[in-house]
C-alpha cells in the first residue's frame, strides 16, 4: 500500500489515513460510519475533500469539522467554476498531505491559522492554492501564509521553468518543503538562539533581500556555487540558502524513511564511488544519515542510468553543504527534544 491509496487492490478494502498514527488502516462501513477492519477502537468518516482533493485522510466522527487536519490548513483554493484548476489543486493537496505527515514525523509543530481550537490567527500556518490563469500568482511565503501557483502542477510548465532557471529538478512537493522552511526559520533559528552559528554558515540574513534578488537575476551566480550551496537559487540570499537546505533535508529524510519502510539497504558507498566528496575532518551529527543517503542515491542513479533515464538524484553534497544540512538536522532535533521535555508544548510565536 502507498501513502495516498484509498483502496487495497488485493482485497478490495477501503483504506484511510489516520494522522495520529501516521498509518493507513483498512476500513469497514457500518450505518454510514467507518470502522477499522482489525477491530481497533475508532469511528471515522471521510474528509469532505475526498473527491475534490483526492483526500484519503480520515476525520473522527466526534470531530465537528468536515475536513481533515491537512485540508483545513488550506484557506484559499480555486472556486467551483475554475474546473480546469481542480486537477492541479488535487495534486497540490496530495503534496501537502505528504508534507504534513513528514512534519509530524519530525515533531515540528503545525499550528493552523484559523478553524481550530489551537489556531493562531497571527502566527499560524495556512496555504493558498491559486490558479494563475488570468491573474498573477507568486509562489512564496509571508508571515505564515504559503502561496502556490497551481501552474506548478502542470508538467509542461514546470519543466519549462526548470530549464529556464537551470534547476536539477522542480516539484510541487519541493516548493512546499522550501516555503515551509521559511515558516520554521524564526522558531528553529532566531528564537532558538542559533543566529550566530546560522550566520557563520549561511551568511547574514539582514542583507538587503531586494538587492540580492536583483543581483541574482541580473548577474547570476559564480560557477563554483556547488562547493558551497545545495542549489544555485540558494546563493541568492541567506534566507533562500536556509530554505533550500531545509527542503533538501526533508528530501533526504523522506527518501530514507521510504527506503527503510521497503527494507532497502544499500550501505555507504566506497570512497572510490564518491563518498569522500563530502568527507570532513569535523564530525557532524548528520554524518551517518548522509552516508546512508549517498549509498542509496548512488545505487538509484546507477539503476536509473541502466534503463536509459537521467539521474534520480542530480545533486552533489560538498563538505560545506553537509555542514549546513547538519545545522538544519540539529535545529530540528533540538526543537523536537524541547517539545518532548515540555510535554509537546513549544510556542511557535
Amino acid at each position: 500500500m502507498f501513502f495516498d491509496n484509498s483502496l487495497c487492490l488485493t482485497c478490495g478494502s477501503s483504506l484511510g489515513y489516520v494522522r495520529a498514527e501516521r498509518s493507513l488502516v483498512a476500513l469497514t462501513e457500518s450505518d454510514g460510519t467507518l470502522l477499522r477492519a482489525d477491530g481497533t477502537p475508532g469511528s471515522y468518516r471521510w474528509c469532505a475533500n475526498r473527491e475534490l482533493a483526492r483526500c484519503n485522510w480520515l476525520v473522527a466522527v466526534d470531530d465537528a469539522e468536515a475536513l481533515c487536519e491537512s485540508c483545513r490548513l488550506t484557506s484559499v483554493r480555486p472556486n467551483d467554476a475554475e474546473v480546469d484548476a481542480h486537477v492541479a489543486f488535487a495534486d497540490a493537496e496530495t503534496a501537502k498531505r505528504r508534507l504534513v505527515s513528514q512534519l509530524d514525523a519530525l515533531d515540528l509543530p503545525i499550528v493552523p491559522r484559523a478553524g481550530a481550537a489551537d489556531a493562531d490567527p497571527e502566527h499560524g500556518l495556512t496555504f493558498e492554492f491559486l490558479s494563475s490563469r488570468g491573474r498573477s500568482v507568486t509562489t512564496g511565503h509571508q508571515s505564515g501564509v504559503i502561496t502556490l501557483d497551481l501552474s506548478e502542477s502542470d508538467d509542461a510548465h514546470r519543466e519549462f521553468v526548470r530549464q529556464q532557471l537551470g534547476e536539477p529538478y522542480r516539484t510541487v512537493l519541493g516548493h512546499l518543503r522550501h516555503e515551509i522552511g521559511h515558516y520554521y526559520w524564526p522558531m528553529l533559528v532566531e528564537r532558538a538562539g542559533l543566529l550566530d552559528e546560522y550566520r557563520s554558515l549561511f551568511g547574514d540574513e539582514r542583507a538587503s533581500y531586494e538587492d540580492a534578488l536583483s543581483q541574482h537575476y541580473g548577474g547570476g551566480s559564480s560557477a563554483d556555487w556547488v562547493d558551497t550551496h545545495v542549489s544555485q537559487y540558494a546563493t541568492m540570499h541567506p534566507w533562500e540558502d536556509w530554505a533550500e537546505t531545509f527542503a533538501h533535508y526533508l528530501h533526504i529524510h523522506g527518501g530514507l524513511e521510504t527506503s527503510d519502510a521497503f527494507g532497502i539497504e544499500v550501505g555507504e558507498p566506497s570512497r572510490s564511488a564518491g563518498a569522500g566528496a563530502w568527507a570532513s575532518s569535523t564530525a557532524v551529527a548528520i554524518g551517518p544519515m548522509i552516508g546512508t543517503w549517498l549509498g542509496l542515491t548512488f545505487a538509484l542513479n546507477a539503476m536509473s542510468r541502466s534503463i536509459g533515464q537521467p539521474d534520480l538524484y542530480p545533486f552533489v553534497l560538498s563538505p560545506t553543504v553537509v555542514s549546513k544540512l547538519d545545522f538544519v538536522h540539529r535545529a530540528i532535533t533540538s526543537a523536537a527534544a524541547g517539545r518532548s521535555a515540555a510535554g509537546g508544548r513549544v510556542s511557535t510565536m
